[in-house]
């Protein structure tokens, strides 16, 4: 049965929640948290078993999953992104942190499990739970959003229902509130212009 792990004030985290959540982590595994758009789901980068479970949560195989990985920081991205230009650059630092996902190619530091995408999408999210989490770990986290098959609410985001629903299937649960509904903007970077993927939270002035 997955932990439920309150967090009352999300400006300023509790860290022994915080040192829960990474420690389960850190064990391989698979916790659902909040971000400044949805509710995602991930495992540490570095824990090959925890991601191809979390693959198998959404029914696909790990190299065809379109997972994120989120970072703490520009510095800690920049070493899973190959060479990038000076306007692209740009444009991930006027969206960082913040509800921008980018995608980008990817080095040799992903997981053998992830090796196949020679792209992937790359995010610092602007949460200060998620980023307290990221920044205790010490390794980006592959990232998965919570959907729902219902055709008029596309994700939950009501921690309680997220815990109804996946309370057997991972191993915590962290209340950050109720969410919006609306999901990151996904810019892919890799091609001669930006190209908007989805359009989501986020301005587009960024481009």
């Amino acid at each position: 049965m997955a932990q439920y792990i309150k967090f009352y004030n999300n400006s300023a985290p509790d860290p022994v929640r915080v040192a829960q959540a990474v420690d389960l982590l850190r064990d391989g595994g698979i916790v659902i948290y909040p971000t400044d758009t949805v509710y995602g789901m991930g495992a540490a980068i570095n824990r090959p078993k925890a991601i191809e479970k979390l693959a198998r949560l959404k029914g696909i195989k790990p190299e065809n999953a379109r997972f994120t990985l989120l970072f703490h920081s520009l510095s800690q991205m920049s070493d899973y992104i190959k060479q990038i230009d000076t306007p692209t650059f740009k444009i991930i630092k006027r969206g960082t942190p913040g509800p921008y996902t980018f995608i980008l190619p990817a080095t040799h530091r992903l997981p053998k499990i992830l090796y196949k995408r020679k792209t992937i999408g790359f995010r610092v999210p602007g949460h200060p739970v998620l980023l307290e989490i990221l920044k205790e770990l010490e390794e980006p986290i592959v990232n998965v959003s919570i959907k729902t098959g219902d055709e008029i609410i596309e994700y939950i985001t009501d921690p309680e229902l997220i815990y109804e629903k996946w309370r057997r299937q991972v191993d915590a649960v962290l209340d950050g509130g109720i969410l919006e509904q609306t999901p990151s903007t996904v810019i892919d970077l890799t091609g001669d212009e930006p190209e908007v993927i989805r359009e989501g939270k986020g301005d587009l002035g960024i481009l």
